[in-house]
């Protein structure tokens, strides 16, 4: 059996195990960087943004230095290499009212509170992000 032939079956027995797979209408997005790395920011409140576009249930959980995103007016000024704003994205999600979790530990490590944290966002705890990640896609920035 040649290179292709053994591609092809292979792929084919991938494809039909996939069938098999329940697909799942949620979506989280864990985001561990902040301002030290507005590309992955960035990219990480877009696929937030373009998966609840396709009409998927999603769910921002922010965790190390990724908390910093929920400061109020932290994400004016962070742009991806390619231009788009971390800022317009962040806005679709709060008017659309995607939820948006904060790590407790890792924002109380850098002194946050609900009080200086943007709308729609809340503190969260480890075993919420276990919960969300057992039923639904995970994505890890």
């Amino acid at each position: 059996m040649g290179f292709d032939d053994w591609y092809v079956r292979w792929k084919r027995e991938i494809v039909t195990q996939r069938e098999d797979v329940p697909m799942t209408d949620n979506v989280v997005i864990v985001l561990s960087c902040g301002t030290d790395n507005p590309n992955r920011s960035t990219r990480a409140l877009f696929l937030a943004m373009a998966a609840h576009k396709e009409g998927k249930n999603v769910t921002v959980f922010l965790l190390d230095d990724g908390v910093n995103i929920a400061i109020q007016g932290i994400t004016e000024n962070i742009r991806a290499a390619t231009g788009d704003s971390a800022d317009d994205h962040l806005s679709y999600l709060q008017a659309n009212n995607v939820p948006i979790l904060v790590c407790t530990p890792c924002a109380k490590y850098r002194r946050m509170t609900e009080e200086n944290m943007i709308e729609g966002a809340r503190l969260a705890t480890g075993a919420e992000l276990i919960g969300l990640s057992c039923n639904g896609t995970v994505i890890s920035l």
